[in-house]
């Protein structure tokens, strides 16, 4: 007889965490301020920008939220979304062991961040 998983022990016992997002916006809604805390890891911040995407199983959709603050700069932006489509290309290949279409994306974000002056 084979061994339980640690998912399915039944003497392991799961605990739950949180990561909670704070977004002080202004008179027309637009974020001015976005704070982050994760108290199991001690972590807390303050950003220009959040990017959060959620599987829907029921809808088989993606949910996104995608807030930026103001004061973030273009510059700024084309490297958050460089650097996110980039480690993305790293979380698709954990997931799938497809490195053949990864390195694909990889190589077009590599040439988009050359023109774009994200890379030089």
């Amino acid at each position: 007889m084979g061994t339980l998983s640690p998912l399915f022990n039944p003497y392991i016992l799961m605990k739950t965490s949180e990561i909670k997002f704070k977004v002080t916006v202004d008179e027309n809604n637009l974020p001015h301020k976005i704070e982050w805390d994760a108290p199991d890891t001690g972590e807390k911040s303050e950003c220009r920008s959040a990017m959060i995407a959620l599987w829907d199983s029921n809808e088989n959709n993606t949910l996104r939220i995608d807030l930026w603050t103001k004061d973030m700069t273009v510059d700024e932006m084309k490297k958050f979304y460089h650097q996110n489509i980039m480690t993305l290309t790293d979380t698709y290949v954990r997931a799938t062991n497809d490195n053949i279409s990864a390195e694909k994306v990889r190589e077009l974000m590599r040439q988009i961040g050359k023109e774009t002056g994200v890379l030089k």
